[in-house]
């Protein structure tokens, strides 16, 4: 089959997304859907099993999102077309529910989460996941952590299982097909945590030397090539610490299961959180407090964004590199990095100020740049996470309603699903986190 032309860069989005969605929407006559299923990397490697993508999966469905919290906008006839599914041809698996049938009964309901959400702050509730499949993953992640990385010593134990990574993966990926992809996001999210607590802030982190130490462990997701003098000392300092040796390992199952196209996509937006690191480490020798627009662009850098950027490979499926790559949904996929990643400094607010040394977040930007009580400015930074929420939902229906191929529509729900589940961990990981007495 022919690749179809590329639209010129100037293109509206609408005009070539619109010429994107008519290609894809061909090839799903032709092959039933635009997306393509992976299977694992070159022949010889182990693979993942590919997931059936005829049907939808149980452990794909997001529910409507709550009403609208008092004065939030009301969601656009294109959201509720995004979270009801896609139509047209080839779609019919990748509705979560069916357009002209029944729903099935709903489930009982989950037991209410712990802790409580922010007050004032738009989300949406989301059930508590699956137990079953959070002791799994979190069995499973602890032995990779213990048995085949040696990622802590024995007194950091309870604050490994305190961070409940299981239930975080588990809430974030509901369309994962199997616990194995489910995997390939809790070993990533581990070793990246590993990086930011070992290089940079609770567990020896220093702004001193962090460029140096962040490069060298780059090169465990972007291998260096290099002559076959050398290439052996690099091998092993891929085994020197903790942080390496987690990168290198769940780097390893991670391009098994990947495309090429998504694992370069994610060693793309690593080394987008490497730079963000390097700007806080900067602000900290420096003893500077940023400008808060400032400070806002670190955070787009410095956030959460490897972690939905790769929600099609955890799914069991590659989202079109082209179509990845359109300026909309690079935007949908910054704006859910940001505003998932101000969820981190409300709630980690009052844990950031009890630890040692002057920890940046919006809040404190904010009180200090803009002369703000220290409740004022936490209510003000609120208000920032509301517009980036509603930013990102809006910019994700109209690409949902420029772009109608399949694949996009799964990949932005699976997006808004992690979303979501990032705000439930938040709110419920009461071992790390407890509000400010601001009400």
């Amino acid at each position: 089959m022919t690749a179809p032309e590329l639209p010129p860069p100037r293109s509206s989005l609408p005009e070539a997304a619109s010429r994107f969605g008519a290609h894809l929407l061909a090839s799903a006559a032709a092959h039933a859907l635009d997306v393509e299923v992976v299977t694992g990397g070159p022949p010889g490697t182990p693979s993942l099993p590919a997931p059936p993508v005829t049907s939808a999966s149980a452990l794909a469905a997001r529910p409507l999102p709550a009403a609208p919290a008092a004065g939030a906008p009301a969601p656009s006839a294109g959201l509720e077309r995004l979270l009801r599914g896609p139509s047209g041809l080839g779609t019919a698996g990748l509705r979560l529910f069916p357009r002209d049938e029944p729903q099935a009964p709903p489930s009982p309901p989950a037991a209410a989460a712990e802790g409580r959400p922010v007050p004032g702050l738009y989300h949406h509730t989301v059930p508590e996941p699956d137990p079953g499949l959070v002791e799994e993953v979190s069995r499973r992640i602890k032995a990779w952590a213990l048995d085949e990385v040696s990622l802590y010593p024995e007194d950091w134990e309870e604050q490994f299982d305190g961070f409940s990574v299981g239930r975080y993966m588990v809430g974030c990926h509901p369309d994962a097909p199997t616990v194995d992809h489910l995997m390939l996001a809790t070993r990533l999210m581990v070793a990246e945590n590993a990086v930011d607590d070992c290089y940079c802030e609770d567990h020896g982190g220093s702004p001193v030397g962090l460029g140096e130490r962040l490069l060298l462990a780059h090169t465990a997701l972007d291998p260096l090539y290099t002559t076959e003098e050398y290439r052996p000392q690099w091998a092993e300092s891929l085994h020197a610490d903790a942080p390496r040796r987690a990168y290198r390992s769940a780097m390893e199952y991670f391009v098994r299961a990947a495309s090429a196209s998504q694992a370069d996509r994610f060693r793309h937006d690593m080394a987008r959180l490497h730079m963000g690191y390097l700007a806080e480490a900067a602000w900290a020798q420096l003893d500077h407090v940023p400008e808060v627009w400032e400070y806002l662009a670190m955070r787009q850098f410095n956030n959460f964004r490897p972690c939905p950027t790769i929600t099609d490979t955890v799914g069991g499926y590659e989202l079109a590199a082209d179509l990845h790559a359109q300026a909309g949904m690079q935007k949908v996929i910054a704006l859910a990095g940001n505003a998932t990643t101000i969820v981190n400094d409300l709630y980690s607010y009052t844990k950031e100020l009890d630890a040692p040394g002057h920890h940046l977040n919006l809040p404190v930007v904010i009180a200090e740049r803009e002369g703000l009580s220290e409740r004022d400015a936490y209510l003000k930074s609120i208000e920032v996470h509301n517009d980036l929420m509603h930013d990102f939902e809006r910019e994700a229906a109209a690409l949902a309603e420029a772009c109608p191929a399949p694949g996009v529509h799964r990949f932005l729900r699976g997006v808004a699903a992690w979303v979501d589940g990032n705000h439930h961990w938040h709110q419920s990981n009461t071992y790390r986190y407890t509000l400010p007495d601001f009400w």
